[in-house]
């Protein structure tokens, strides 16, 4: 099935019901069919093919949404950015998916101009905030082109995108997802529109992330209300959700804690609320408790996946949420709460040792998964595919765990070093070659943190040249200009030497173990 089938359905069923409401746009169902319709011929008379790479770098709006479907319509392949992302990132991302057409949100113009004659396989440029020398307009687009449906053959297993992940090398990789793989989860997970009872989805995720590109399919094809705030901020989920009557939404860790802690939580009415699904990340047990206890009429839903699962795998339910019974059950529910809960129907989730083999519960190795949502493999990357799905098609997370009697899973460190800062995945090497190139640093390495607010906070422990002097703040500001402002240190730790194994691989665990606790709050 192509997931574009998505609109089209929801639009048969309820086309009158608001589809998207963005800022000041709202458009119902059949409008926006109508709107992926025109794109998608628009595209079609570009001269855009089955196969060939779509790619857009934009905050979460109602164009992103139209911009997937009319790219699943044509059997193109979907590329989402990272609007966060540095000049040199997108532009190694763009030039490795080799996309032909970009899309460029209003805030971005500048940006990708400044790139162009380093993007070779770009050949289009779609404004999609009014019209920018040098770029099609997307209205003009749109209000040229026919509202005609498209028809062209895409197969189950054709790729609907490719979805950057970091990577531990520093570099990230594309992940190929299916339209299978966001079908199967949809279609056994949601229920299709229903006439007489109306729900409106907050997503306050980004799209470029597969939990919200899941999430917008799965409220498309449910015919949910999808409100799409540019980005985050506290105060105005909570204005939204009172605004909009919002039924329900999908948070990281951070932004949860952000919204139970805001100053003014409880003078808005979020009655309209029902369901709060949660991950990316790992969940604070004081965060998630105190959650619980400010909004009981709430069901939470832990869900844990990752990109080259399509997303979801396991689930913990809204039951494992409610802590009542004899104090040994609350105890027991309780700890279940740190728990990423159990697999879904539709996958196969086990605990492997280092040759593969599954452990029995209680034991820690790493997390590994199998079933029909599985990516495809790395774009052009087959020997990173193979390092990841193993012959028996079991897909080796990187997370390791382990499985309680019951079936539950837990958390146990990453088997890579990788850092996970409010739901962003965040790369030790990228960020340790940065340091390395700095004058006055002989070595570094580069560890996660825990932090209740942002998961985990990204630390330096550095060793400087024999005569050298730096300071932390000069070290944070010279990583500032060279990352992501979510990629660089937030503290720095001064060491004589770093701990390395006789093959000379730095010991991480060891330096967790001894840099890894948090800074004493002030």
């Amino acid at each position: 099935m192509n997931s574009a089938e998505f609109i089209n359905i929801a639009a048969s069923i309820c086309p009158d019901r608001l589809a998207v409401i963005c800022g000041e746009k709202r458009h119902t169902f059949a409008e926006t069919e109508e709107r992926v319709n025109r794109l998608a011929n628009a595209l079609l008379e570009m001269g855009i093919e089955k196969g060939e790479r779509v790619a857009i770098v934009q905050v979460n709006c109602n164009r992103y949404v139209e911009a997937y479907y009319a790219a699943a319509k044509l059997g193109a392949i979907f590329v989402p950015l990272n609007c966060r992302a540095r000049q040199s990132e997108l532009k190694y991302m763009i030039n490795t998916a080799e996309a032909s057409t970009l899309f460029i949100g209003g805030r971005y113009v500048g940006l990708v101009n400044s790139m162009r004659s380093d993007l070779p396989t770009v050949r289009r440029y779609i404004s999609l905030e009014g019209e920018q020398e040098g770029m099609l307009d997307y209205e003009e687009l749109l209000s040229s082109s026919s509202p005609e449906a498209v028809g062209i053959e895409v197969e189950d297993e054709d790729p609907a995108m490719l979805m950057f992940t970091a990577g531990t090398t520093g570099l990230p990789k594309a992940v190929m997802l299916s339209h299978n793989s966001f079908c199967v989860y949809v279609l056994g997970n949601v229920e299709p529109p229903d006439p007489e009872s109306e729900e409106v989805n907050l997503i306050a995720i980004p799209l470029f992330h597969v939990a919200g590109a899941q999430t917008m399919m799965a409220s498309t094809y449910g015919g949910r209300t999808m409100v799409l705030p540019s980005q985050f901020d506290a105060t105005e989920w909570l204005e939204l959700v009172e605004k909009e009557r919002v039924t329900r939404s999908v948070l990281v860790p951070t932004m949860l804690k952000r919204v139970i802690d805001h100053p003014d939580f409880h003078k808005y009415d979020l009655s309209s609320l029902q369901v709060i699904t949660y991950g990316a990340a790992p969940m604070p047990l004081p965060v998630i408790e105190k959650a619980i206890g400010l909004l009981k009429h709430v069901s939470f839903i832990n869900a844990f996946g990752q990109t080259e699962t399509a997303s979801t795998v396991t689930t913990l339910p809204p039951e494992d949420h409610i802590i009542e019974g004899t104090e040994a059950e609350r105890q027991k529910k309780l700890r279940r709460l740190s728990s990423i809960g159990k697999a879904m129907d539709d996958t196969e989730v086990r605990v492997v040792d280092e040759a593969g083999n599954e452990l029995p519960p209680g034991q820690v190795g790493e997390i590994a998964a199998r079933g029909p949502r599985l990516m495809l493999g790395y774009w052009k990357a087959p020997e990173a595919t193979a390092r990841t799905i193993d012959k028996g098609g079991w897909l080796h997370t990187g997370d390791m765990g382990w499985m309680d009697e019951d079936g539950y899973f837990y958390l146990a460190g990453r088997a890579t070093d990788m850092i996970i800062r409010g739901g962003e995945n965040i790369s030790p090497e990228e960020v340790e070659a940065v340091l390395c190139s700095h004058p006055s640093i002989e070595d570094a390495a580069v560890i996660g943190v825990p932090d209740e607010e942002w998961g985990e906070r990204v630390r330096a422990v550095v060793v400087l040249k024999r005569g050298e002097k730096a300071t932390d703040e000069e070290i944070i500001e010279f990583c500032r200009a060279r990352l992501a402002s979510y990629k660089k240190p937030e503290s720095v730790v001064f060491v004589d030497r770093l701990l390395y194994s006789p093959l000379g691989k730095v010991l991480k665990r060891e330096i967790r173990e001894q840099y890894g606790k948090p800074s004493p709050k002030p």
